[in-house]
């Protein structure tokens, strides 16, 4: 199965912009264009083998589409130093990059999304950081409990 498990995480993006699909299809791909700096420690936080809820975002319905695996930790985000694309950081200095990015890997599907309401609505959820009001963060952590609720949630519905 690869390497150990030492963290796990919830990952969002708008399937628009990099969905679940597009990671299958590739196999692996970049997590790159974070600029929060709370998310950009959690990444630099993750280890290679660490899990994580792949969140697709304004879509409908909002939720958990599968599960990813992190497959190369941190390292600085190349479009930080790229003048033409839309994450550019004239700030950000090869010397003492800014923003990290990571690489991601395809793990499964779920048979369906599993929504945010239905999220919020399960009472062995509580306290997970997605569906805390106001919580907007692309990238957090996730409790060992918490991913394993959502993963039987997506596998067998409850």
């Amino acid at each position: 199965m690869g390497a150990l498990v030492s963290a796990f995480w919830l990952l969002k993006s708008e399937p628009d912009v990099y969905g679940l699909d597009e990671l299958e299809r590739a196999g692996e791909g970049v997590w790159e264009g974070v600029r929060n700096y709370q998310a950009r420690n959690f990444m630099r936080a993750m280890r290679t083998g660490d899990l994580f809820l792949f969140y697709h975002s304004n879509a409908k319905p909002s939720g958990v589409a599968g599960v990813g695996r992190i497959v190369r930790e941190a390292y600085p985000d190349p479009f930080q130093f790229d003048p033409k694309s839309k994450y550019y950081d004239p700030a950000s200095l090869a010397s003492d990059p800014r923003w990290s990015a990571v690489n991601v890997g395809f793990v499964e599907r779920f048979p369906r999304v599993i929504s945010l309401e239905e999220l919020k609505a399960h009472p062995g959820l509580v306290g997970m950081a997605v569906v805390q009001k106001g919580t907007r963060l692309s990238v957090t952590p996730v409790s060992a409990e918490h991913f394993e609720r959502v993963v039987a949630m997506g596998r067998f519905g409850g």
